[in-house]
């Protein structure tokens, strides 16, 4: 009853918090503000996010986790203490035992960047998940049976992808094409058609509102506000589904290769359970519009978007840690 063991998905653009018994308690964007000559943190998450390309010069607003690893060790593990504090309490007297995720092909270096950050942040035991494992569980596959299934986790800055059987990945191979490339996309798109900048969350706002990897059946459209490279001024035009579907070939034929050099090296009794079962998708960008129609058409794959695929990764691990708080109760105590 007085258990505060925790599951966190430490991802590029989000981090969530899974408490045990609770379910996910914690949604918030893994952005730190601080002030450069003082290093005093001025806001973390949501707050700071709002910060992102509004900041006076001497305030940075950055985003310390890069690709799924951690490009700034002191930000990050300040921001870490910050999300348990805010998710256990701050004057707990036991510490939390913690799951964290970890993409696919993390180096061990990387893998130890994130298990020191993660004790200096106050845990008492900290266990490493691959990302594609954590989703399978989160998106209610049972793992442990021997027949292939294959998970296409698309995060912020990372997409993994894994073939597993008998709870272990057989397969497993990280791309750097994400989320945040359709974002970048987009503005490059609208830089080269419409000599127009625009800022990051303006890109993931039309991402999300009428963003298209495949065919709508009516066209959508919103007014962009951005700059005017030629004057210089404030400029507004109305953009179409269509062109979304247009700036997104890029980023979305290259998750689509990496899928093909999964099943390049998955043994052929696997693979042949794979296009029986389909391919699952997980994560943030599995959302984006016709994203799974076109896995499909390009692989002949039967492709399905898993229930909440956003919070796939923070429930498996957090479902990780129910099992791991029993197992390693022993060794914690040592």
């Amino acid at each position: 009853m007085f258990s505060n063991d925790i599951g966190i998905d430490l991802g590029t653009a989000n981090i969530l918090v899974y408490l045990k018994g609770k379910g996910v308690i914690l949604d918030e964007p893994s952005v730190v503000a601080y002030d450069k000559d003082t290093s005093k943190i001025k806001a973390i998450g949501e707050e700071a996010r709002q910060m992102l390309g509004r900041t006076p010069g001497n305030v940075v607003a950055i985003r310390p986790i890069q690709h799924g690893v951690i490009s700034d060790y002191a930000i990050t593990e300040r921001m870490l203490k910050y999300f348990i504090q805010k998710s256990i309490g701050r004057h707990r007297f036991l510490k939390p035992v913690i799951s964290i995720c970890v993409p696919s092909e993390c180096t061990e270096l990387e893998k130890r960047a994130v298990e020191n950050a993660t004790y200096a942040a106050g845990a008492r035991y900290v266990e490493l998940v691959e990302e594609p494992i954590a989703a399978a569980i989160g998106a209610g596959i049972d793992i442990s049976r021997p027949c292939g299934n294959m998970i296409v986790d698309i995060g912020g800055g990372t997409t993994d992808i894994a073939v597993i059987s008998l709870g272990g990945a057989v397969f497993s191979s990280s791309s750097k094409v994400a989320g945040d490339d359709f974002d970048e996309a987009i503005v490059r798109y609208m830089r080269k058609k419409y000599n127009m900048l625009i800022g990051d969350r303006t890109a993931e706002e039309i991402k999300i509102k009428i963003g298209s990897c495949f065919k709508r059946p009516e066209s959508l459209s919103m007014d962009v506000k951005g700059r005017n490279l030629v004057t210089g001024l404030p400029k507004t035009i109305s953009l179409t589904s269509e062109e979304t579907e247009e700036a997104f070939k890029e980023p979305a034929n290259q998750i689509i290769d990496a899928i093909h050099t999964a099943f390049e090296a998955t043994p052929p009794e696997l693979a042949a359970d794979i296009a029986d079962r389909g391919i699952v998708l997980t994560g943030g960008g599995a959302l984006l519009y016709g994203l799974e129609d076109l896995i499909e058409e390009k692989t002949g794959i039967s492709t399905a978007v898993a229930e909440d695929a956003r919070l796939c990764v923070v429930n498996g691990t957090g479902k990780y840690v129910e099992v791991l708080s029993h197992k390693n109760i022993k060794k914690v105590q040592q």
